[in-house]
């Protein structure tokens, strides 16, 4: 429930396993502990601890978002999505989750295996779920005196729906397959990102 922890997680969540981000999420905060460490230190640096993340972006954006909650709102993560949503690499839902998770604030959100509880439950039989049927179940079920612990309970739920049967998401209107790593122009821009971590300046033939 430490704001900057549930900041720093909910970004690193984004298009990751939760395997691979529990490797670096520790890595991370012992390297900036705070919204000032993290705003403090440089982009290179902060590149250098997200190395192995992926879509090396989001630990720009973590870089940005730290500088202007620090600048603006005096080192505090503001309870707030209407807010939230307005720093760099924050959309709807995961502002509304960071709410959720830090605050206990009754926020509404979908994600991936919350999606997928309530389309393995209510919509049987059905395809092209859309995110706009989902939503009215999950304000009328949401634990409006204890949202934190509901969408834990609902995340946790979704994750063993996963492994006992056949990924229930793949009925979502917004489910997509991600492109292979290998070869890719994300595998390409990461190895840029790695050199120039490593080196102060860089050339093309390197």
């Amino acid at each position: 429930d430490d704001p900057y922890k549930v900041f720093v997680s909910e970004i690193m969540l984004q298009q990751t396993q939760t395997a691979r981000v529990a490797q670096k999420y520790p890595q991370f905060l012992q390297a900036f502990a705070s919204f000032e460490q993290l705003a403090n230190a440089s982009l290179k640096d902060v590149l250098l601890q997200w190395q192995g993340m992926g879509y090396n972006r989001r630990g720009m954006y973590l870089h940005k978002a730290a500088h202007i909650i620090v600048k603006d709102f005096g080192g505090q993560l503001p309870n707030d999505p209407a807010i939230l949503v307005e720093l760099p690499g924050i959309g709807p839902a995961t502002a509304a989750s960071m709410c959720a998770f830090a605050y206990n604030n009754p926020t509404l959100f979908i994600e991936t295996n919350i999606r997928a509880v309530y389309i393995y439950f209510f919509f049987v039989g059905k395809e092209k779920v859309h995110d706009k049927e989902i939503m009215p179940l999950i304000e009328a079920t949401l634990d409006y005196d204890n949202p934190r612990e509901w969408y834990y309970a609902l995340m946790d739920y979704g994750v063993m729906l996963k492994k006992q049967f056949k990924n229930p998401s793949r009925k979502s209107a917004h489910h997509t397959k991600q492109s292979k790593f290998e070869g890719s122009d994300r595998q390409i821009r990461g190895m840029i990102i790695k050199l120039l971590t490593q080196e102060s300046s860089a050339t093309l033939q390197q």
